[in-house]
């Protein structure tokens, strides 16, 4: 269960949020400028509210009223940004080695089931200049499952990408969506992705 009661602040943009949902992937729907990717970046901790509290199945990330705003390190958040954001030094499996926690989870996420689930296996001594950008993606999302999250936070990931790498990315999605009890928040502007993906939609506008 997810539960947000958020008054969020940037420059000129504010925005109250208010969301609670179990479902298996909620989609943030809406056009870019909306504040979807503020929100996840509330969630993530990278920025706290004005006011407000976030709750994660029951354990507080964020209460301005009680003072509790726990970093990053301490959220069990998997994030995939729209760019990959892989070490450009590391070969795929030291990319994904990088994002391993071994903290109890209730997914309990390992190597070789991330690697079978994302079908990466043949990709796992490349360097990642040499990825596709679909590749690249797939190796992100297995960071952030080897990573152990209680929640998983993708911000537009399919953006970068041409129409055929779109379709070669979904289905992994649908497979981590289908395969893993894991809670999903699902940024997009595209209302087709989201209709692919998500169970529930939050719309922005």
């Amino acid at each position: 269960m997810l539960r947000l009661d958020i008054h969020l602040r940037r420059g000129h943009f504010q925005r109250h949020v208010q969301l609670s949902t179990d479902a298996r992937v909620t989609a943030l729907f809406g056009p870019s400028g909306a504040g979807k990717t503020t929100v996840l970046n509330a969630i993530a901790g990278l920025l706290a509210p004005q006011s407000g509290r976030i709750e994660v199945d029951g354990r507080c990330l964020f209460d301005s009223a009680a003072g509790i705003n726990l970093p990053v390190h301490q959220r069990r958040v998997g994030y995939v940004f729209q760019d990959a954001r892989l070490f450009p030094h590391l070969d795929v499996r030291r990319n994904l080695l990088y994002g391993r926690h071994r903290h109890p989870s209730a997914a309990g996420f390992e190597m070789d089931d991330v690697v079978e689930l994302l079908g990466i296996a043949g990709l796992l001594a490349r360097r990642t200049r040499n990825l596709s950008g679909g590749e690249a993606q797939r190796v992100a999302l297995g960071r952030a499952l080897l990573s152990q999250p209680s929640l998983l936070l993708m911000d537009e990931p399919l953006s970068a990408l041409d129409q055929a790498r779109r379709e070669e990315l979904i289905p992994y999605l649908q497979r981590v969506r289908d395969h893993t009890r894991l809670p999903i928040v699902y940024v997009s502007h595209h209302a087709d992705e989201v209709r692919r993906i998500a169970d529930v939609v939050h719309e922005f506008s």
